[in-house]
């Protein structure tokens, strides 16, 4: 009796897999790309405080809501077929995007690029898994495209400050475009088309129950920072739960459900998601305010910013390193929690920052929450999959997937929430006198439009109204980090407890 051995990957597989990993990148790199971009967009389209976070983080919304969706919708309609799809839309939104000429316009092409960047992630993904058949090769795919996607998070705010040294602030969109055309070229060489052989029905009421579930949450919670307590705030709020919990009702009745809930009744699952969505909700909101009070407060260029950015970076890979080393001989609840309270130790670094405080204190604050990013990211994915039942590893990767995106643009709307109503509260008895309400209203509005006023007014009414201004941002700044350390100290702790039944990896198999 002979036993089959799967067929090794050729050349073409591993072309096709670099056609689909640059991708996964970009897709992942659209949720923090503008952050080094955000400064130039206050002072050229001047959106107000809620439309600057809706500019910053309508993408990572729209693509988490549909990210299963489409991941659905690929295994009826062919993988191949939808990622080209999703391609032509990305491209075509980035264009859209990079030539908008007003805040609404900007909003709706990041949610039009979310559209395409949710059929991106997934399709690639299930093709890696179609492409390889050996499974230490697949191994080796998975893990370089989950680097990829995981990474462009932290690449975003470098390759945009590159691209900002020299070009406007529409060039961090731009990008996508010639990647995009020349995966529709080679795609159809280099992908072979699958789809799965039983998907069972579509759901579209799932679909559009999965996405109304979340975007009245976050308005909630953008409408309060901006407008203070009132009765639309809770209202929407209580929507959209009311929404979520009719959308795990269906899922839970459903004979083919687009998510799988019941995984959540494992402690160890729901902590694993739970570290994920954390790590990466700190991160992401840590990132974009990390580097607009580099370009602001401190007065760097993007280039400059960039090039100070580059040491966090480490930070993620000794982290991985780490996880990687200590996972075989130490339980996951060590180890996760320890990634949580190094983040969360960044943090409390960060809340000591002042207005006049070296970057390099900066930087080496941030390295130390991108060490615990790297160490809990990796933990927290390996644990995803290790915790499910092997028969529903499909739909555990999809959860996965959807929180890493979800956690980050959540970091995004709360922590920038919380820093923009902090620096209107600073601001609103700090404006110089002398200031039509006009342009008062835009400099208590964003830092950014701080900084467009003061090339308005005389020198120096300049000086003191951006004297306020960066003390007004430093103080929001310092607030969120403050209560980003509390969040990630109690995630740290319910980590340490879910998953105290967990054991260690052990040593790789064959070892001795």
């Amino acid at each position: 009796m002979t036993t089959s051995v799967p067929l090794r990957a050729g050349g073409r597989e591993w072309l096709g897999l670099v056609a689909l990993v640059i991708p996964a990148l970009l897709a992942s790199m659209d949720l923090s790309v503008l952050f080094m971009a955000a400064p130039r967009i206050s002072a050229e389209l001047a959106p107000s405080a809620g439309q600057y976070l809706w500019i910053m983080d309508i993408y990572g919304f729209v693509m988490a809501g549909l990210l299963v969706t489409m991941g659905s919708l690929g295994d009826r309609v062919g993988r191949r077929r939808l990622l080209l799809v999703g391609a032509a839309a990305f491209g075509a939104a980035s264009l859209l995007a990079a030539f908008a000429t007003t805040p609404v316009l900007l909003i709706a092409a990041r949610a039009l690029l979310g559209i395409g960047g949710a059929t991106l992630a997934p399709s690639t993904l299930s093709l890696i898994r179609g492409m390889f058949a050996d499974d230490n090769q697949r191994r080796t795919a998975i893990g370089i495209w989950t680097a990829a996607f995981t990474g462009g998070i932290a690449i975003g705010p470098i390759v945009g400050g590159l691209l900002l040294e020299r070009f406007w602030w529409g060039s961090v969109f731009v990008i996508n475009v010639p990647v995009m055309l020349l995966l529709l070229v080679v795609g159809p060489f280099l992908l072979r088309e699958s789809k799965d052989p039983n998907p069972g029905r579509f759901d579209p009421l799932s679909s559009v129950l999965s996405l109304a579930a979340v975007l009245p949450v976050i308005y909630a919670v953008k409408h309060f920072a901006e407008k203070g307590a009132n009765p639309l705030s809770p209202a929407t709020l209580l929507v959209g739960l009311a929404v979520c919990a009719l959308f795990v009702r269906r899922q839970r009745r459903s004979e083919h459900p687009m998510i799988d809930v019941r995984l959540f009744s494992t402690s160890s699952f729901s902590a694993a998601i739970g570290a994920n969505t954390a790590i990466t909700f700190a991160s992401a909101g840590m990132g974009l305010l990390a580097v607009t009070f580099m370009q602001t407060v401190l007065g760097l260029s993007p280039f400059d910013a960039a090039l100070w950015m580059l040491p966090t970076i480490v930070g993620s890979v000794i982290g991985v390193a780490l996880a990687s080393a200590l996972a075989p001989r130490t339980r996951p609840a060590v180890l996760v929690a320890t990634g949580l309270a190094l983040a969360a130790g960044g943090f409390l670094l960060v809340s000591a920052m002042r207005v006049d405080a070296p970057v390099w204190w900066l930087i080496a604050s941030y390295g130390l929450l991108t060490l615990g990013v790297g160490m809990t990211s990796t933990l927290a994915t390996s644990l995803v999959l290790t915790t499910a039942p092997p028969e529903r590893a499909g739909s555990a990767s999809a959860i996965s997937e959807t929180s890493t995106e979800f956690g980050g643009a959540l970091g995004i709307a709360v922590l920038g929430s919380i820093s923009a109503a902090t620096y209107r509260a600073e601001m609103d008895t700090a404006v110089p006198a002398g200031l039509d309400d006009e342009l008062a209203h835009t400099a208590t509005d964003t830092v950014g439009g701080a900084l467009a006023v003061a090339g308005q007014v005389p020198a120096e009414a300049a000086g003191v109204l951006l004297d306020r201004a960066f003390a007004a941002f430093t103080e929001g700044f310092t607030v969120t980090a403050v209560i980003g350390a509390a969040i990630l100290l109690l995630g740290a702790l319910v980590s340490a407890v879910a998953l105290r039944r967990v054991p260690a990896a052990g040593p790789p198999s064959g070892s001795h």
